[in-house]
């Protein structure tokens, strides 16, 4: 096609197409799960369209979609290890690069899962804390 992009564009690129299917199709799958009743029920209150989707619908949809948010992000983190397919540095990438230079695999495995568990265990605390705020409220149950 004649197009030229460096490796970190079509990274980021690739991977933000790729998070954004995922978050919307997660997102819509919460405002799914808000039972029409609400929105008929506010409707008949007077209220417009636009109040409908801020008061009734969205704090709803938010509070139900938080798990699989959370979890999208902590996917794409994970994610991540692709780019070393199109020679973008990353954690997998360094890992097999020091397997290749030293022949310690154990240990260079070892570390590898150690940095990505201290990327990632921080990320799935604060999201337990978050829904377990959220779910406060009642909703999402």
């Amino acid at each position: 096609m004649g197009i030229q992009i460096t490796a970190e564009t079509c990274g980021v690129l690739g991977l933000g197409l790729l998070g954004g299917a995922y978050m919307i199709e997660t997102f819509r799958s919460g405002v799914e799960a808000i039972p029409n009743i609400q929105t008929e029920s506010a409707a008949s209150l007077g209220m417009s369209k636009f109040q409908i989707l801020w008061h009734i619908i969205l704090p709803q949809a938010i509070t139900i979609s938080v798990p699989g948010l959370l979890a999208n992000v902590i996917f794409l983190l994970k994610e991540t290890s692709v780019f070393s397919t199109i020679s973008l540095m990353d954690l997998m990438f360094t890992a097999k690069d020091l397997i290749g230079m030293y022949a310690k695999t154990i240990e260079c495995l070892f570390l590898l899962v150690v940095f990505y568990l201290i990327m990632l265990l921080p990320i799935s605390i604060i999201g337990a804390i978050v829904e377990r705020r959220m779910r406060y409220g009642q909703f999402g149950n």
